[in-house]
């Protein structure tokens, strides 16, 4: 997706410019407490899930066409299906519970539940782990219109369950979850934060230290002889998933975003970073634009999150590109049961699944990583085009 100036996006509305402006001031008064700087990865917390303002807290409509972006579940109700094969596998070896964490606005979750009732595979109880009271009043409605007599088995958790048996289902989770920046330059590594200058949101460095420094000093990099690298280093994604490790006591996590292995991740030519904001359909570079009104991404370092959970406890089970892992699942013959080829329903949904597996759409630049505890490593989700050697 092309990068927009400001100038070349569409102008917030008054009344979110003013709930950003709010945002604004609380940001700046959290730079004040904390001394006068804040770690990005702070910064991109508050921005993201302040409550009542934060980009994912909200009311903003993120989802759709008239959204900030599209998610595969909201462009084809095929994702799911092809997903719920995957699922259908794993829940047998396990108890008959689904967690999804954040189910943007319930479309995934009434895709799945549909699916495994068809292939006779119904968990006994489905939970979405939502931050956002509004979207999890979205995600209610949506799944009560589509499969109103499954509703009943629909929960809502605020937090982790403290133990857990069963499957988990992120998409598009990882990329969210608040990154920190580190900077290679003049032969150190930096930490790059945020402070107010003339009153406004600006940069500003300082030695890296601590868990960010080793987790920096451990990648292959080195700082360039002139200039500088920047990149994101995920480590609350990292503890995210650890913390899964801990909590799960048998199943598996299916993990769906986009992202690289870590000897794609540094490569020399990526020196500005993978850190992407949207804004009604549109990417800009700014994280400092309209706190609150832009959603704020990174890209995920797969070998970093493979490794924690390996040294968590879990077994990497597999690790795919989405056509792969789709295809695998049996994509292209859920989409022939749609009937003649000729009719405008079959052309569409052929077109949604083109955008799921095309190398230049989807199907490349976004993965899927099963981890697990407990259940058999051979998923026919990685029985072709299994890239767990690239990790």
């Amino acid at each position: 997706m092309q990068d927009h100036r400001p100038d070349q996006l569409p102008p917030p509305p008054p009344d979110a410019l003013a709930a950003s402006q709010a945002l604004s001031r609380h940001i700046a008064d959290a730079i004040d407490a904390a001394g006068g700087w804040l770690a990005f990865s702070e910064y991109m917390a508050l921005v993201l899930y302040s409550p009542g303002l934060g980009y994912y807290s909200g009311g903003a409509h993120k989802f759709g066409p008239g959204g900030d972006f599209i998610t595969a579940p909201e462009l084809t109700p095929l994702f799911g299906q092809a997903l719920a094969r995957q699922v259908a596998e794993l829940l047998p070896q396990t108890a008959p519970q689904l967690i999804e964490v954040g189910a943007g606005t319930g479309l995934l979750a009434a895709d799945l539940l549909a699916s495994l009732e068809a292939l006779d595979c119904l968990p006994e109880a489905y939970a979405i782990l939502e931050l956002s009271g509004e979207l999890a009043q979205r995600q209610r409605e949506t799944i009560a219109a589509r499969v109103p007599h499954l509703i009943d088995r629909v929960r809502w958790l605020s937090t982790l369950p403290e133990d857990f048996d069963g499957v988990v289902v992120a998409n598009e989770v990882l990329d969210v979850i608040p990154v920190a920046l580190a900077v290679w330059r003049d032969g150190g590594i930096f930490e790059r934060g945020v402070a107010l200058r003339d009153g406004a949101l600006a940069w500003a460095d300082r030695p890296a230290q601590g868990e960010l420094l080793a987790a920096a000093q451990a990648l292959p990099m080195r700082a360039p002889s002139s200039g500088e690298y920047v990149s994101e280093i995920s480590l609350a994604g990292r503890a995210w998933t650890a913390e899964w490790a801990r909590r799960l006591k048998r199943g598996a996590l299916l993990l769906i975003d986009y992202g690289y292995p870590q000897r794609e991740f540094y490569l020399p030519s990526r020196s500005t970073g993978t850190l992407i904001c949207y804004y009604r359909h549109r990417a800009h570079p700014d994280p400092f634009l309209w706190p609150g009104l832009c959603d704020i991404t990174a890209f995920v370092d797969f070998t970093a999150i493979a490794d924690a959970a390996h040294a968590a406890g879990l077994d990497v089970l597999g690790y795919a590109d989405q056509a792969s892992f789709l295809m695998n699942c049996g994509l292209l013959e859920i989409l022939a049961q749609r009937g003649p080829t000729d009719t405008p329903d079959y052309i569409r949904a052929a077109r949604a699944a083109q955008r799921l597996i095309a190398p230049h759409e989807m199907g490349e630049l976004f993965k899927v990583l099963a981890l697990g505890k407990g259940v058999s490593p051979a998923l026919r989700g990685f029985a072709r085009g299994d890239r767990l050697h690239a990790l």
